[in-house]
């Protein structure tokens, strides 16, 4: 991302997230925050975990309000958030009934891979533990990679697969060539193609698409300096717009 042209700040800086994210919790019933599939879903994973706070039922709600205080047409998410977008829609929809019209209802921005599964099958996510982070080492990366799961169906190299429902293959889609896509595409399903070959392959694209990145990150951690002073300016720039909204959820 470039401060030049994207705003980055630490949420907790700007003050009105929280002051909206209160207003929103006086008129949003409890039933619409219980019915939210992730909090449904991390009710089953955390079993025998004191998640029954006010928070965590109403962590929807706030990320609400961090979309809505700056008026958002549209968010870049993944196919889980979705949920949670139709969710802020409809407090933007109870909202201008009950009072005035401010908001825009925010759509989902999807790119082509709007799923992306982690090392293990599951959604990827640094909570799971099994996220390919731009902090690892090419090593690491080409170590994950390899531990990866794949068609769990296909138990032998000579057993054909289903790329369709491989992480793998999930990862191929964005960083592979389009050639290497189509090869695995209609080999894995002949077994043609074995596992451990395409795993290579991946480990190497993945590897040379990130090693900028990772450059760049190396760079930046190494000037503490410049990241505090990106993260003070872009807390004023987005302070200035959530006042502006304030300013007309107050009235």
């Amino acid at each position: 991302l470039d401060p030049k042209k994207s705003v980055i700040f630490v949420q907790s800086r700007v003050k009105e997230h929280a002051e909206l994210y209160l207003l929103f919790s006086m008129i949003t019933p409890l039933g619409w925050l219980e019915r939210v599939p992730t909090y449904k879903e991390a009710l089953e994973e955390y079993q025998g975990r004191e998640i029954s706070t006010h928070g965590f039922l109403g962590y929807p709600l706030l990320q609400a309000a961090d979309i809505l205080v700056y008026r958002a047409h549209a968010v870049p998410v993944g196919q889980d958030q979705v949920p949670h977008l139709e969710f802020a829609r409809e407090l933007v929809r109870r909202f201008h009934h009950l009072y005035a019209e401010v908001f825009p209802e925010p759509q989902a921005l999807l790119t082509q891979t709007p799923y992306v599964r982690g090392t293990d099958g599951r959604k990827m996510s640094k909570r799971y533990g099994n996220a390919i982070l731009l902090s690892d080492t090419e090593e690491d990366t080409r170590q994950k990679v390899m531990q990866m799961l794949t068609d769990p169906a296909r138990k032998r190299r000579s057993d054909p697969g289903n790329p369709d429902i491989c992480p793998v293959f999930d990862l191929q889609k964005i960083f592979g060539t389009r050639e290497w896509v189509e090869r695995v595409d209609r080999e894995c399903r002949t077994a043609e193609i074995g596992c451990v070959e395409d795993k290579k392959a991946l480990a190497d694209f993945l590897i040379e698409s990130l090693r900028p990145f990772r450059a760049a990150r190396k760079e930046i951690a190494a000037n503490p300096e410049m990241v505090r002073n990106i993260l003070a300016e872009g807390a004023e720039r987005a302070r200035a717009a959530a006042r502006a909204t304030m300013e007309q959820v107050r009235k």
